[in-house]
């Protein structure tokens, strides 16, 4: 290894209130998954497989398939989805179902560089936020910018991203919807860069912020794509700790 790696820093960032810089080696890892021919196993089954199995995740109902439900899981290691995870998708119940790959997404948290609380950002927030009862109604989907934007000044590329945050916030600040927001930059089959999960306690605001959200410049000129979108309500949720 040499000296310049050695010295490679990949922690999150941000500030202090005193405007210092620090820094956390920590973040989230979410993975969503879709699954179909719910109708031979009672999605109370999953539930009670998920609750055995001591397992941090949201279950959905499929709004857009009778017997299909999305289960996102949630762990700050990575390994935690190809260990217990994998194992409770090869055994019953959850082998009895139909995957649906196409709905697939796994991100991790992040920081701007702006943060006071890392911890707060990284870890806490998204994890009450999907296992909050409050936020019912769900709508997960992958997006894939344009990769000209990453060539764009910073300060253009800020002014493009304030707009556009700035709709989530007022929804937010509103009550109306929050949002989670993964990176997933090599994460992805489809080299998509995030997945973007909408909650509200109501589906209509989920739909409102999305349409708002259409008119910015980052999503009008220098988003590539943007899902499939997978819409559900919470059937089952962990209990946070």
């Amino acid at each position: 290894m040499t000296q310049e790696t050695d010295k490679l820093d990949l922690s999150e960032k941000g500030k202090d209130k005193d405007g210092q810089p620090i820094s956390l080696d920590r973040r989230l890892f979410m993975q969503f998954l879709a699954f179909g021919d719910c109708r031979q196993v009672d999605s109370g089954m999953l539930a009670e497989a998920l609750e055995e199995a001591n397992i941090e995740a949201a279950l959905y109902a499929d709004i857009n398939d009778p017997q299909g439900v999305g289960l996102l899981t949630l762990s700050e290691n990575p390994d935690h989805f190809v260990t217990r995870i994998r194992q409770l998708f090869n055994a019953a119940p959850f082998a009895g179902l139909t995957p649906k790959p196409e709905y697939t997404m796994f991100g991790r948290t992040y920081a701007l560089g702006y943060e006071t609380d890392l911890e707060e950002t990284l870890i806490h927030r998204p994890r009450r936020k999907v296992l909050d009862p409050e936020w019912a109604w769900a709508v997960w989907y992958p997006l894939r910018r344009v990769k000209t934007f990453e060539t764009l000044p910073e300060k253009e590329q800020q002014i493009v991203l304030r707009e556009h945050g700035g709709i989530g916030f007022a929804f937010g600040r509103a009550g109306y919807a929050t949002d989670i927001r993964l990176a997933c930059h090599g994460l992805d089959k489809n080299d998509n860069d995030f997945v973007i999960g909408v909650l509200g306690h109501e589906l209509y605001p989920c739909s409102a912020v999305i349409q708002a959200m259409r008119k910015t410049k980052q999503t009008s000129q220098y988003l590539e794509s943007l899902g499939p979108f997978f819409i559900g309500k919470v059937i089952w949720q962990s209990k946070l700790g």
